[in-house]
């Protein structure tokens, strides 16, 4: 039963989960102060929030490329960046890892738009069982819109921002009409985030036979994370400021718990400490 809720929390809530790097930097430079006229330099991070369905994501990425806004630029202004095409087990990327994905050189700051393009090597493995993920409508480019609140200028002109693929919300299942599930399909979607404009939440859940599910609840968003299976630990990061109820969803006869009113601050991180579950 615990696997039926896990899944409907996730379809139902539309989890928006947004987790990136832990480390600090404080050289920030807010967008609007800065030259953006001159040339940058980009570093983009791939990273994923968590999902309690599957074991293992396999995503074939093949380009990266921003708009810029410059009538002069080739190609309506998009700029392909460098990165590794191929195909990337997202759901490594938890509890606040990322990876260094694409760099590049940029004629000027004024970023505009990000496009993802994907191949069709994509799959998912349930239970040990691998299913291929048809992309939506064969629709394997995604598209999101930046602004000054999900990317930042940082240094001398470099650009710098995290991209976040949305398993929870990417994947579907595929009922082909008749209300019976064959399978899963993709639609991609990816979320754009700046850790400087975000919190974050942290603690350790015990014991580990417990399988916990962390939710940090605002209004209709959910955040999810899913403790590590040696040490409990978890992380959540991008999380708008305000006051999250969080509950600890305990499996294998452990009871759930709920902390009620924690406060993430922008750019801070709030520790919840050790949370033990009992029977």
């Amino acid at each position: 039963m615990k696997t039926i809720f896990r899944f409907s929390v996730m379809a139902a809530a539309l989890l928006s989960i947004i987790i990136y790097s832990c480390s600090k930097d404080d050289s920030s430079t807010a967008a609007g102060f800065a030259n953006l006229d001159r040339p940058h330099k980009a570093q983009i991070f791939l990273t994923d929030h968590q999902t309690p369905i599957f074991d293992s994501v396999f995503i074939d990425i093949r380009e990266l490329e921003l708009k810029l806004e410059d009538d002069t630029l080739a190609n309506d202004g998009w700029v392909m960046l460098a990165i590794r095409p191929g195909i990337y087990n997202i759901l490594r990327l938890r509890n606040g890892l990322d990876t260094l994905f694409g760099t590049g050189d940029l004629p000027n700051g004024r970023i505009k738009k990000v496009r993802l393009t994907l191949g069709n090597q994509n799959t998912a493995i349930l239970k040990g069982q691998s299913f291929a993920l048809n992309i939506h409508d064969n629709r394997g480019e995604i598209i999101a819109d930046l602004d000054d609140s999900n990317f930042e200028i940082v240094g001398a002109n470099q650009v710098l921002f995290w991209i976040d693929f949305d398993v929870a919300k990417s994947i579907k299942e595929d009922n082909s009409g008749d209300g019976n599930s064959h399978g899963y399909e993709l639609e991609p979607h990816i979320n754009i985030f700046t850790k400087h404009k975000s919190g974050s939440l942290e603690g350790k859940v015990l014991p580990e036979e417990a399988n916990a599910l962390v939710m940090a609840i605002q209004g209709t968003d959910t955040t999810l994370a899913i403790p590590e299976d040696d040490d409990g630990e978890f992380k959540i990061l991008g999380l708008k400021e305000g006051s999250y109820n969080i509950f600890i969803d305990g499996n294998n006869g452990y009871r759930d718990t709920t902390i009620n009113a924690v406060v993430v601050t922008k750019n801070e991180d709030s520790h919840l400490g050790v949370i033990t579950l009992h029977k």
